[in-house]
């Protein structure tokens, strides 16, 4: 490859999540505890284990500082935080957990410490935050969820911006109607903090009842500015008359000049097991194509289920040796 590419890989590090006792023990920044637990059955929140909560997530926050040297330490300069960093974050304000200031402090460690190795942190919420929903009920989760992601990076000291995109997807057409879908989403999205709607992206789907790049590009980027992931693997299934030169190309010019396009790329499981059974869309454990940028200088997060393994394997086979002063691999 002679573009600019860098690669990253998404929430979870298996050499260290696997990493025996004897070596230092599982290393993970997705601590969480029973809904039943730290709610004790209760809706009152005076009965609520806070504490609990905080403990796991204070460990979250010191593990995420490791996964980060890891990835350094191996030029691993792109990495996905997942969600599960304060579990069950939309039942509570953050400065609720009576840890919050010493989670504060190391989280604005790991903050500088990406910024200083210029590593870029994204994220992805789940599939349930649907500002599109016509149930009001899942729209206010779907907010306070999103805007957890964004205070998240503003702890960690980011300047509201693309690099650190919160990456989500439309969800369903409801009939087919993608039109009022898309008005009930942009309304949705009006009521997100200016920080949360610096950071926001939407992302191409992989079925025909759901939204393409050209799609996107039309009843969002079009309305507000939003930027388009580009998904490799979702475009294979619903291309929508475009060729994945178009659709990558197309979803490169709603990214602002000064923030770098991001991508994701995965291949089929079932073609990689060689299994019909298997269900298509679902991601490989590796990747054995060889990932064309056309041209474009991307960073790519790899969505294979091996994770920094499958990356590892990819940049030496495809020999992703040779970096830059600032960690792209060339």
């Amino acid at each position: 490859m002679k573009e600019n590419v860098r690669l990253g890989y998404a929430c979870v590090n298996m050499t260290l999540t696997n990493r025996p006792k004897k070596a230092g023990g599982r290393v993970t920044t997705s601590r969480t505890a029973r809904k039943v637990t730290w709610k004790k059955g209760s809706e009152d929140p005076k009965d609520w284990d806070l504490h609990l909560l905080g403990e796991r997530t204070l460990l979250n926050a010191n593990d995420l500082l490791h996964y980060l040297q890891w990835n350094n330490d191996h030029d691993i300069k792109l990495f996905r935080l997942g969600s599960e960093l304060f579990p069950w974050h939309d039942q509570y304000e953050l400065h609720q957990l009576p840890q919050f200031n010493e989670i504060a402090k190391k989280l604005l460690e790991c903050g500088n410490y990406a910024r200083e190795n210029g590593i870029r942190i994204t994220t992805h919420p789940g599939p349930f935050n649907v500002l599109g929903s016509p149930k009001l009920d899942v729209v206010e989760r779907t907010i306070v969820s999103l805007e957890r992601h964004s205070e998240t990076f503003d702890i960690m000291g980011f300047e509201p911006s693309f690099e650190n995109k919160i990456n989500i997807h439309v969800g369903g057409s409801y009939g087919g109607d993608f039109e009022g879908t898309a008005k009930r989403w942009i309304a949705g999205w009006h009521r997100l903090s200016d920080n949360c709607k610096k950071r926001l992206v939407l992302e191409n789907d992989d079925k025909p009842s759901m939204w393409s790049t050209k799609m996107l590009y039309h009843y969002f980027h079009k309305e507000i500015g939003i930027p388009i992931t580009f998904d490799y693997h979702h475009h294979t299934f619903h291309p929508d008359e475009m060729s994945e030169e178009a659709a990558l190309k197309l979803a490169a010019t709603t990214w602002p000049e000064d923030v770098v396009q991001c991508t994701h790329y995965s291949e089929s499981r079932a073609r990689e097991f060689q299994d019909p059974k298997i269900r298509a869309q679902a991601h490989s454990d590796y990747i054995r194509d060889e990932i064309n940028t056309y041209g474009l200088e991307l960073d790519i997060v790899i969505e294979a289920k091996a994770k920094e393994l499958a990356l590892l394997e990819y940049r030496n086979i495809y020999a992703y040796n040779n970096k830059n002063k600032k960690g792209v691999l060339l």
